[in-house]
């Protein structure tokens, strides 16, 4: 027995997932995100479960009954957004913020 999942929570996944892969072909004037080969195939392989199932996972551990996204799905999919949106506006990637510093001898003061 199918588990019963929102049709507009689908929709809406749906249209957050092609939203992302029609970013992929360039606009005028725009270059398009350069999603990793990952990337690529994680998009496309939600998209077919969201058109087949109505959901894209099935253990329910992962997330609510009536989603049709999982928590990780949803924050992979954040974070793919994130980085197209990024890429749009011309920004670069956020780097980690634990980094070496020089030691006190090394600093120049001028």
């Amino acid at each position: 027995m199918p588990r019963e999942v929102d049709p507009k929570r689908t929709r809406k996944a749906l249209r957050q997932v092609r939203k992302l892969a029609s970013l992929q072909e360039a606009v005028e004037g725009e270059t398009p995100p350069d999603y990793s080969g990952w990337e690529k195939e994680f998009l496309s392989e939600v998209e077919a479960r969201l058109d087949k199932y109505g959901s894209a996972f099935a253990d329910l551990g992962k997330g609510a009954p009536d989603e049709a996204l999982s928590r990780l799905q949803a924050q992979k999919l954040k974070e793919i957004e994130k980085k197209a949106k990024d890429k749009a506006n011309g920004k670069e990637p956020r780097r980690s913020g634990f980094k070496r510093k020089a030691p006190p001898w090394a600093k120049s003061d001028e």
